[in-house]
């Protein structure tokens, strides 16, 4: 009866430390995003791509954008260069890794100065993002994300 107990025992532990997300993994997640935050920030999307699978899903307030590269070159990009700046502010992520995927809410707001008359849009904003961990690199496979004014 004792062996079966230590085995039991040690099953459970074993489990319970198997599904302890690794604390790698989730600095690496918040890597991953934190590089697109700040690409957007600097209002430079150089490399970018890297940072997203090539089948990637982007979903931007209600509108199926495409791959990244489809949403960059038809949308973030041209936008982008319509702006003086774009600050994030309050940024909280929260990850959940279930290997080979990771889930992140995101929640945060952002200000935007426009070149053309600096207007300012102030806005608060979340983001769900799907991340799958392809050759030990966790890149962005979905994301969807929305706002609303302040």
């Amino acid at each position: 009866m004792k062996m079966l107990s230590v085995i039991l025992l040690s099953t459970l532990f074993i489990q319970s430390y198997a599904q302890q997300p690794d604390t790698d993994d989730v600095a690496m997640v918040i890597k991953t995003m934190d590089s697109y935050k700040e690409a957007i920030e600097r209002l430079d999307t150089t490399g970018t791509g890297k940072l997203f699978v090539s089948s990637s899903v982007v979903v931007e307030s209600g509108s199926i954008e495409g791959t990244f590269q489809h949403y960059l070159a038809h949308h973030l990009g041209p936008e982008l260069d319509e702006f003086k700046s774009f600050k994030f502010s309050d940024y909280k992520a929260d990850v959940t890794i279930d290997l080979p995927f990771a889930f992140v809410t995101e929640s945060y707001k952002y200000t935007i100065v426009v070149k053309k008359d600096n207007s300012v849009a102030i806005r608060r904003g979340v983001a769900t993002s799907i991340l799958k961990k392809e050759k030990g690199v966790w890149k962005i496979a979905q994301t969807h994300s929305s706002s609303r004014r302040n």
